[in-house]
This record gives structure tokens, sequence and C-alpha cells, in this order.
């Protein structure tokens, strides 16, 4: 018998081996071949996006002063950030965001200003990158400043005193400027705006404010377009207590005026108001300065000699009640007439006690109600004759309405 051909018999094997290997599955965890017989490596990633910068106001906008410079990264976190005032060389305070994602200026800007922004942010990778930017704001063709009347450093005044607000330049936009005069009151009480011009704008209670009233003007102006170019150039405030309620009411027909605290009658004195040719006007007039001494000039508001009107006299105990010439004072030339007849140029004269009760009790803001005096109704331009507007007519005078 022939043996076996043992080559023969191997090569059979190494087929059949062959042929296993290339049915079985790989239950082992390994990769498959990659296209081109390359094995995948499947601890590669893609790599982190590159961060981005964004700086807003950008580049060429006109800013407004009251807008924030934000500076904010995309893909990433910011690493530093610096914002600079050009032609200063001042830093500008900034706040950046827990998430670093975000840096928001902290501060108000100036008007025809450039401002450099260097930022640095930083991708998951540590890959860095810079950004700088300019930012630059707006150059006005005026600044309107807001005076204010009473004056700051008046904090305690009468129940009849408005708030005045006079701009050193038009203001076209009253609406906007309107809107940026915040008025607040404690209690709360009904008010509003009245514009006399286009640079003076009156703010006043349907009533008398309420006796303990506390006031609060706030005039956020600063970056409000007023209109023909014309911003505000600051931010202003003011705040004020209202006393007692001191009432005056002088009567023409009687000759007597009647004084009332907190609505409660606590004296009367005899007066001399305006004769025929000059009568005091009608309505509530409201102090607006005092002085124990004061030279009494008609000159000062257009009536001058040879003018039959015109006067010159040194007075006690005085305390204006309108711009034209108008105060209760003492004047010992008309002791005689006071109580019968109305002998003044439109004063409310009394003899020296009375005057000088009335110097101590009365403020600025105080309220001195005229009637049947002879005389027309005091003006609202008449430093504080808002009193004589209708609330109707008042609340029309808003640029609001």
């Amino acid at each position: 018998m022939r043996k076996p051909d043992r080559f023969g018999v191997l090569g059979v094997a190494l087929a059949g081996a062959l042929l296993l290997a290339g049915c079985s599955s790989d239950d082992g965890g390994g990769a498959p071949a990659a296209a081109g017989g390359q094995q995948a490596n499947p601890s590669a990633s893609a790599a982190a996006a590159a961060a981005e910068v964004a700086v807003t106001p950008g580049d060429g906008e006109q800013a407004n002063p009251t807008t924030p410079i934000v500076v904010t990264a995309k893909e990433g976190t910011l690493d530093s950030v610096t914002v600079t005032n050009a032609k200063k060389g001042s830093a500008v305070k900034g706040e950046l965001s827990a998430d670093k994602k975000t840096w928001t200026s902290a501060e108000v800007l100036g008007y025809a200003a450039s401002y450099q922004v260097k930022a640095t942010a930083v991708n998951t990778d540590g890959q860095r990158v810079d950004r700088t930017a300019t930012v630059t704001t707006l150059s006005p063709k005026a600044q309107a400043y807001p005076s204010f009347i009473p004056a700051p450093s008046i904090t305690d005044v009468g129940v009849g005193q408005p708030l005045v607000v006079k701009f050193d330049q038009d203001v076209t936009d009253k609406a906007a400027a309107e809107k940026a005069l915040k008025v607040t009151s404690t209690p709360a009480q009904t008010g509003g705006w009245y514009w006399l011009s286009k640079r003076e704008v009156h703010y006043r209670p349907q009533q008398y404010w309420k006796a303990g009233t506390t006031i609060a003007l706030h005039a956020a102006i600063y970056g409000v377009d007023l209109g023909g170019g014309v911003y505000g150039q600051t931010d202003r405030d003011l705040t004020l207590k209202v006393h007692d309620a001191w009432v005056a009411k002088a009567d023409g027909n009687t000759e007597q005026m009647q004084v009332f605290q907190n609505g409660s009658l606590v004296k009367t004195m005899p007066i001399s108001m305006g004769k025929d040719a000059t009568p005091t006007h009608l309505g509530a007039h409201v102090i607006s300065d005092k002085k124990q001494k004061y030279t009494m000039d008609s000159c000062t508001y257009g009536v001058c000699p040879p003018d039959p009107k015109a006067y010159r006299s040194d007075e006690n105990f005085a305390l204006r009640i309108s711009n034209d010439g108008e105060f209760v004072h003492e004047n010992p030339n008309s002791v005689g007439a006071q109580g019968s007849a109305n002998v003044s140029h439109g004063c409310i004269n009394l003899n020296a006690a009375n005057a000088s009760w009335f110097f101590d009790h009365f403020n600025l803001g105080d309220v001195v109600e005229v009637a049947n005096s002879g005389g027309p109704q005091l003006p609202i331009y008449d430093t504080y004759g808002d009193w004589a507007v209708s609330w109707d007519a008042w609340q029309a005078g808003s640029a609001l309405k």
C-alpha cells in the first residue's frame, strides 16, 4: 500500500485553517480594517474650533455714550480685556461674566471720544486668539445743561413749590426730554410737566403737595437726543422735603390776611395791597426768596423814572411772591391804611410786628393766595404762576399728552 503524501496532507490543513479564519467573526473588540488597508485609531478626536471675539458697538459706528461696550467670546472664554480712552489714556472699568464669555463696560463713556479695545480669547485646546477694535462715540452739535429751581442746595420747601428745569439750549424734542425727567413723590401724588418754552419746563402736583412729602427729581438726560443735534450734558438729581402747609389768604375786600397752618387758622392780620394803578395780581403766589433787609427798585423789572409807577425804597422782612416786584413785607408808611385801603405798588404791606411774625413762619414754597385785589391773574411765567393754570390746561402743556 502506498503511504500518504505528508506534504499534501499539510497543504489541505493549511487551506482549511485559512478558510476558517476568513469565516470567523471578530469578538475581541478589534477595529475593522480601514479603507486602503489602514487600521483606524480609536483614540483620535477632532481639533477644537478656534475661539472668536466680537466687539459692540462696531467699528465705524457713532455710538451713544450711554451704550456699553460689550466684548464676547465664541467657542472659548475671554482671557483678558482692556478698553482705553485713546485721548486720556485712562482705562474703562468693566465686569467679566461668571462664565468668562462676556465683558461689559461698567461706566458711561464720553462724547466725541475714541476707545481702543484689546481682547484675548482661548479655546478648549488652549489656543489663543487676539482681537483689537475701536469704538467711537457721537459728537453733539451742542450739549444742554439742566439747571434746577429750587437749586439742589435747597432741601426744605412749602406745599406750593413747583419743580423747574431750565436748559441752556433749545429743546426741540420736548417729549424725549420729558421722558428723561423722572419725579417720584412719597406719598405718591398725581403730577405732571408743563412746557413754558423750548428751554423751560415746570412740574407740579394736581393739588398742593401734602405736608411731609419727599420729592425726588432725577434728570437722566445724559446721552438723550433733545433734537437738532443737541444732547443732554449731564444727569442731575434733586431731593426736597415738604414742611408744614403754610397758606396765607389775602383778601382785598376785607383788607385782612388769614394765615393757616396745616388747614387750621392761626393768625389774622390787617394788610394793604396794591392801589388801583398798581393792583396786586390775583391767584396763588409762591414764595421764591426772602430777605430781612431788601432794597425794592422798580427798575429791576423795567419801570424806571420818570415813570410815575417807578419807586425805590429799603424795606424789612421781605418775602418775594412774584418776579415783577410783589412782596409781603413791612411798610411803616402804610400802617394807617392797613386794614382799610389798598395803597401799595402791588405788595402786601404789614406792620412791623406782623411782618416779623410772617417772616419767621413763612419760607420758600409757602403759598400766599390773593383774592379781590382788582388785578389780573398772576401769569404762569411770573416766577411761580403755576397754580393759576387749571389742571386740564396743565396736562395739555405736556409734550407727552
